[in-house]
């Protein structure tokens, strides 16, 4: 996250893409309708052919891209509804909620939180993909290793530390010491009471359903081989307790299982999210 080349990594880039093809190869309903991150990535014409693309292999784990996305928009909707006019994206990536949904919450303000070779190609995607930025959104450029509190950064762009807030973290925690992953549960526990954190971890490899095992075994080899190693991984309790030991009012772990009911109900084609690979917790100050 403290790669300052500007555009997107590559991890960002294969979400983004899964996003799309969840429109291509699934049947409806869809969980989730993002093609606004292949748009601003704007790959080759044989970006299906990528290794990574395949329909059949990639399956469950594009399904759990969805699922968690989709749990993220509705719970930024909710909130919205419930008075909570701050959200912030840490390590947003591609993220497209304020394309896709800005106009549902017009009076929230929505910080996109990333790398400023990140965030400086996103200004120019978005001004060159639609002329302006919309009026609710912050691109903030950070270095996650720098010694400055994020949010100090974000007040700079009009962030109130004093009003409740939802701080989402996706596909980060993993990359993370389990230190780091402890040092932020204590920092976000700091801000306002009735703030909402949430934040994906990966559980230990060898809990992992045998037939998405391989797929997750190669992803840690591939992160290793660029230099970005897995570093972190916990079981639910773990998750929890650590939580806790921040000193977060509640904590809830969200499962793939739960994903599943909520979002996958129903389907003829059987497509669910993984278990015991990638889940949620949610934390509330």
């Amino acid at each position: 996250m403290s790669e300052n080349r500007e555009g997107p990594d590559s991890t960002a880039v294969r979400v983004a893409l899964w996003r799309a093809l969840h429109l291509e190869v699934d049947a409806p309903p869809y969980v989730l309708e993002d093609s606004v991150g292949i748009s601003l990535i704007d790959p080759p014409a044989d970006w299906r052919d990528r290794g990574d693309m395949n329909p059949d292999f990639t399956r469950p784990f594009r399904a759990s891209i969805v699922a968690r996305a989709r749990y993220i928009d509705d719970l930024a909707l909710e909130q919205y509804g419930s008075s909570v006019k701050q959200y912030v994206i840490l390590g947003s990536g591609l993220d497209t909620f304020a394309q896709r949904k800005g106009h549902l919450v017009p009076n929230m303000n929505i910080y996109e939180v990333d790398s400023p070779g990140h965030i400086q190609w996103k200004r120019r995607r978005l001004l060159e993909q639609y002329g302006e930025i919309a009026d609710n959104l912050r691109l903030v450029g950070f270095d996650f290793e720098s010694d400055e509190p994020w949010w100090d950064r974000l007040a700079k762009e009009g962030f109130d530390s004093s009003l409740p807030s939802l701080i989402t973290s996706l596909g980060v925690s993993m990359y993370l010491s389990r230190e780091a992953v402890q040092r932020t549960l204590e920092s976000i526990v700091k801000l306002a009471p009735g703030t909402i954190f949430v934040m994906s971890f990966l559980l230990p490899l060898d809990m992992a359903d045998a037939e998405v095992r391989p797929g997750l075994e190669a992803s840690a080899r591939g992160a290793k081989a660029s230099g970005t190693p897995f570093i972190s991984f916990f079981r639910p309790n773990e998750i929890l307790e650590l939580a806790k030991e921040a000193g977060f009012k509640k904590a809830q772990h969200i499962s793939a299982n739960d994903l599943a009911a909520k979002y996958f109900s129903g389907r003829s084609d059987g497509l669910r999210p993984p278990a015991n690979a990638e889940e949620l917790l949610v934390a509330t100050t």
